[in-house]
C-alpha cells in the first residue's frame, strides 16, 4: 500500500537521522569532553540499555542486572579520574562489540552448525538451492572477517596514540563502512546470481528479529541441509 510504504520510508528516515545526530554527537563528546560524565552516558548508555534489555527479554535477568551494574560502576569511576580511563571504555565498547559480533558469525561457521546468514536466508525464503546455501555461507564468513578488520582497524589506532582520529573512525566511518558493506554486498548478490529471488529490507528485519528470538532455544545450531 502507498501509506504504509511511506511509513516504512519515513521510519527509515527518521532512523537515519537519529543514527546520523548520534554519530555526530559521540565524536564530539569523545573529543571535546571524553570524561564527563555526560559524555560517558550519551556515548556508553544507549549500548549497556540495549544489551542489558536484550539479556532481560531472553530470560537473562541476573546476567542483565550485573551487565548493568558493572557498566554503571565503571562509567562512575571513569568520571571521577579514578579507575579505568574513559577512552578505554569507549574502546573496549567499539571493539568489544564487533570483536563479539565476528566471533558469533565465526561460531556458526564451526562444522555441524548452520550459517548465520544462512538461517536469516531460509527464514525468508523457506528452502534454498544449492548454490544460495553455498553463497549465504560465503557472505557469512565476509562480515565476519569485515568485523575482525573493524576490531584491528580500532586497536590499531587507539594503540597508536591517535585518538581524535580513533573517534572520527569509530563514530562517523564505522556506520559509513558497514552501511556501504551491507548495500554492496546486496548488489553484488544480483549481479553473480540474477536468479535469485529478490529480498527487501522489511523481509531481512523480520527474518532478524525472528532468529534472535529462536536464538536461546539453540537455532543457530541447526544442521547444514
Amino acid at each position: 500500500m502507498p501509506g504504509g510504504l511511506a511509513s516504512t520510508r519515513a521510519r527509515w528516515v527518521a532512523g537515519a537521522t537519529a543514527a546520523i545526530a548520534y554519530a555526530a554527537a559521540s565524536h564530539a563528546l569523545m573529543t571535546r569532553a571524553q570524561d564527563s560524565a555526560w559524555s560517558l552516558a550519551i556515548v556508553l548508555g544507549p549500548l549497556v540499555l540495549v544489551g542489558a534489555a536484550g539479556a532481560w527479554g531472553s530470560g537473562r535477568r541476573v546476567l542483565a542486572a550485573a551487565g548493568f551494574a558493572v557498566a554503571l560502576l565503571l562509567a562512575l569511576q571513569a568520571a571521577s579520574g579514578h579507575g579505568i580511563p574513559a577512552r578505554w571504555l569507549y574502546l573496549a565498547q567499539h571493539a568489544g562489540v564487533h570483536l563479539a559480533l565476528a566471533a558469533w558469525f565465526g561460531s556458526t561457521l564451526r562444522r555441524g552448525a548452520e550459517p548465520l546468514i544462512t538461517a536469516l536466508a531460509r527464514r525468508v525464503h523457506g528452502t534454498l538451492t544449492p548454490a544460495l546455501v553455498l553463497y549465504t555461507r560465503r557472505v557469512t564468513l565476509a562480515w565476519t572477517l569485515y568485523f575482525a578488520a573493524m576490531v584491528a582497524v580500532s586497536l590499531g589506532l587507539f594503540l597508536a596514540g591517535l585518538f581524535a582520529h580513533w573517534s572520527l573512525f569509530a563514530n562517523i566511518l564505522t556506520p559509513v563502512f558497514t552501511a556501504a558493506f551491507f548495500i554492496g554486498e546486496y548488489f553484488v548478490r544480483y549481479w553473480l546470481h540474477p536468479e535469485f529471488e529478490r529480498v527487501g529490507p522489511q523481509q531481512m528485519l523480520r527474518a532478524w528479529r525472528g532468529h534472535r528470538r529462536a536464538a536461546p532455544a539453540g537455532a543457530s545450531d541447526a544442521s547444514l541441509p
